[in-house]
């Protein structure tokens, strides 16, 4: 089947692009001698964690706990990190079940965690990262804090110091490409500081993590960092675009749409929305990007508004697109878009070749009720 002859809305999947961009990736990773543990609530499929993994990444990071069990049960994952804090005692008896079939990190910022994890693993041990505030400002402890935080957190001995993590999340709120380095500096020297002064206090890293898409290349040049936990990468959108972190040739996932109105003659309607292209222009507000979603091939078109399954889109000058055309749309945020559906046609060369299951959603583990 071409892809032109599916039903719109739908979710495109260019499999030659997803598999260079996973080939790319693994291959600065390896160049650099760095651990590539990619964050997995970009696409929540196991499929393509499969393809990460055979490509040759050390484990995964994941952002729920149901991602983390999913993975290890069907993508043959043996090392899994997890991205946040978990606490609440049906979650942490997730956890501990988990570390029975794979070699578990937690995450931990603080001594209430520390503290209820401790508990809750009545004797057993386990890893853990602490959480590093390289300027983001939401989890962790600044670098000048890590050491006092370990210490602290020693006093469970069922805990196990494996390193510390960061995330600079805040690249996707900068102004300009240009400020993009000026996050790479505060990433690295939080680094460093705080892996120096564990280093003083006779603490030893195995694992120091840090991980953007659009810091990846440059950070892990770094000699202080040994993992690296991109999510986006595999598929790219309007943002890194936007960012300079990709091109439009390297957006692997688009959203196809027909036009099914045109009530003016600037004004095109979609039969997509806010439920495939989401209203988010990123997950810290992106204002380098116009619109909501990039369509692809058509620069003479602006997506202008959202309903929940429609879209507005704007039309600058002349255009050959009319009422029954189909167009794709690259998303803003390819992360959230990707969310909206429960599977992806993948393709090669206009040609359907197999759908793509997101099957690790929120809530894809469903409770055993008594």
């Amino acid at each position: 089947m071409n892809i032109d002859n599916l039903t719109t809305p739908c979710f495109l999947l260019n499999l030659d692009i997803l598999e260079g961009n996973i080939k790319k990736f693994q291959g600065l990773a390896d160049e650099t001698k760095t651990q590539l543990w990619p964050m997995l609530k970009t696409h929540k499929s196991t499929e393509i964690t499969r393809m990460q993994i055979e490509a040759g990444a050390t484990g995964v990071l994941t952002g729920t706990i149901d991602e983390a069990e999913a993975v290890v049960e069907k993508s043959g994952v043996k090392k899994v990190m997890l991205a946040y804090p978990v606490l609440g005692s049906a979650n942490i008896k997730r956890i501990i079940q988990l570390k029975k079939k794979a070699e578990v990190y937690i995450a931990l910022d603080g001594e209430d965690g520390a503290r209820e994890i401790s508990q809750a693993l009545d004797g057993e041990e386990i890893n853990y990262l602490l959480i590093l505030d390289s300027g983001l400002g939401r989890f962790g402890v600044s670098a000048d804090k890590v050491v006092p935080m370990v210490k602290i957190i020693d006093n469970y001995k069922n805990l196990k110091f494996s390193g510390i993590c960061t995330h600079t999340g805040q690249v996707y709120s900068v102004s300009g490409k240009q400020e993009v380095g000026s996050i790479i500096e505060m990433e690295l020297k939080s680094t460093k500081t705080a892996v120096e002064n564990l280093k003083r206090s006779n603490y030893k890293c195995d694992i120091v993590a840090t991980g953007t898409t659009p810091t990846f290349s440059e950070a892990i040049k770094s000699p202080y960092i040994t993992a690296s936990r991109p999510g986006n990468y595999v598929f790219c959108d309007a943002i890194q675009v936007a960012l300079g972190a990709a091109t439009v040739e390297e957006c692997s996932l688009t959203v196809m749409s027909t036009i099914v109105s045109q009530p003016t003659e600037d004004l095109f309607i979609l039969d997509c929305g806010s439920k495939c292209l989401g209203l988010d222009k990123g997950a810290h507000g992106s204002s380098l990007i116009e619109g909501f979603g990039t369509v692809k091939g058509h620069p003479e078109l602006t997506i202008v508004g959202l309903s929940e399954e429609v879209a507005k889109v704007k039309i600058h000058g002349e255009t050959n697109l009319k009422i029954g055309s189909k167009i794709e749309i690259i998303p803003n945020h390819s992360c959230s878009a990707a969310n909206m559906t429960s599977y992806m046609v993948g393709y090669r060369d206009e040609k359907v070749e197999r759908l793509i299951e997101v099957d690790i959603r929120g809530n894809s583990k469903r409770p055993q009720i008594d």
